[in-house]
Formats: C-alpha cells, sequence, structure tokens
C-alpha cells in the first residue's frame, strides 16, 4: 500500500471497526481522525463544539486530516469530514476513498447498541432515527462524490474488510 485509504461515512457505519481490522490485516498503521483530534486538543468533540462551535470544530479536522496523512495507512475519518469541499478534494488527490455506505435503521441500530455519549453531540436535536435520517440524507451525496469506492457496511465487518481487499486488489494477509 503506497498511499493513504480514506474510510468515510456517517456515524455507526463502522469506520474505526473496519479500519483497525484492515490494518491488522493489511499490516498498516491506523489513525482515527476523531480520536487523534481530542487527543491533540485534550478534550472531547463535544467539549470543543460547546466551547468554540462547529465552525471551529470543522478548522480543526481539517488540521487533523493534513496532519493524518503523511504517509500510508488507514485512515478512519469523522462523519462530517466531508462537508468540506477542500476536505473531499484532499483525500481523493492524496489517497483512495472508501464510502461506507448503510441504510438508516443499520446505522440507528448499531448507534442505539453502542452509543458514544460525549463523544459527539447531537446535529440536530431530533431523536436517533430521525437525525440520522436528517444527517444521510444531507450528507450521502457528499459521501459518494468524495468516494472512489462505495462498499456496502451494513455487513459483518469481516466482510466489509473482505469487499475492501477485494476491490483494491490489495495483496493483505488473510
Amino acid at each position: 500500500m503506497t498511499q493513504p485509504i480514506f474510510l468515510i461515512g456517517p456515524r455507526g457505519c463502522g469506520k474505526t471497526t473496519v479500519g483497525l481490522e484492515l490494518a491488522r490485516l493489511c499490516q498498516s498503521e491506523f489513525v482515527d481522525t476523531d480520536h487523534w483530534l481530542q487527543t491533540q486538543a485534550g478534550q472531547s468533540i463535544a467539549d470543543i463544539v460547546e466551547q468554540e462551535g462547529w465552525e471551529s470544530f470543522r478548522a480543526r479536522e481539517t488540521a487533523t486530516l493534513e496532519a493524518v496523512t503523511a504517509g500510508s495507512g488507514i485512515i478512519a475519518t469523522g462523519g462530517g469530514i466531508i462537508l468540506s469541499a477542500y476536505n473531499r478534494q484532499f483525500m481523493r488527490e492524496k489517497g483512495i476513498v472508501i464510502y461506507l455506505c448503510a441504510p438508516v435503521p443499520v446505522l440507528v441500530e448499531r448507534l442505539e447498541a453502542s452509543p458514544e455519549e460525549g463523544q459527539r453531540p447531537t446535529l440536530t436535536g431530533k431523536p436517533i432515527s430521525e437525525e440520522v435520517s436528517a444527517v444521510l440524507a444531507e450528507r450521502d451525496a457528499l459521501y459518494r462524490e468524495a468516494a472512489h469506492h462505495v462498499v456496502d457496511a451494513s455487513l459483518a465487518p469481516e466482510d466489509v474488510v473482505q469487499n475492501i481487499v477485494a476491490a483494491l486488489h490489495l495483496a493483505c494477509a488473510s
């Protein structure tokens, strides 16, 4: 692997889970931009947004994306990273972008099964199923615009990883 693989998609699509497994299988480094940003900032995304606002968080998110893209590896991005045209173009030019696509009911089920309270503030203030539906309706076209490949993320993580390996013709261990 000579360039980074960016995993994009909404909350609950499995970017971190799939990314960790793909990195293990391909013996590559793994970075989660949300975790990296929170570690660097010394505070949660919710705290950053509360104290500085969404615009400041999005600027930090772009700086994080640039910082972690130095080498090759697997990079799981925050769900809203594609809201910036700059970020979409940056990822397409610097690596391979995989959209982990899953239907709203699957995303809602996953988010309800393991909520990450406090990590990410609500985007709409609506119940989770309404929020996921609204956010996906707003962002799906942007995910698709950024992506080189769209992969069905409603499958088990191991199957999603195998589909990515097959789509990219990666030489990874099995």
